[in-house]
């Protein structure tokens, strides 16, 4: 199974940024698949996953009402949308899938696969 990310960059602050990410490799039944992102000097944390079937969404509180989470048309494919970005959003932000999920988890132990991440870097 390989992630593959885009999307990422330099924007400033109150700034809109769309991160997508599709998974290949084989046909997956269920999965949660996600963001971490890893801010310069600190651990991965998680930033948001979507459940299929059911697309049910979890977020962490510092990014609820800014950050939409949204599957795409084509399976396995997955989208944060990034509003009103602020300068500690500024991380290298990963894809993350748990193949096989029965419910969201917000610890990165929990993921199966990971992309390669993309930096997003956010000015004030």
């Amino acid at each position: 199974v390989q992630l593959q990310a885009c999307g990422g960059g330099l924007v400033q602050a109150g700034d809109s940024m769309k991160l997508s990410c599709v998974a290949s490799g084989r046909t997956f039944s269920s999965y949660v698949m996600g963001w971490f992102r890893q801010a310069p000097g600190k651990d991965r944390t998680f930033v948001a996953a979507i459940r299929w079937p059911g697309d049910s969404t979890y977020y962490v509180d510092s990014v609820k009402g800014r950050f939409t989470i949204s599957r795409g048309n084509a399976k396995n494919t997955v989208s944060l949308q990034m509003n009103s970005l602020k300068p500690e959003d500024t991380a290298v932000y990963y894809c993350t899938m748990d193949d096989g999920a029965g419910s969201i988890a917000t610890y990165s132990r929990a993921y199966d696969y990971w992309g390669q991440g993309t930096l997003v870097t956010v000015s004030s």
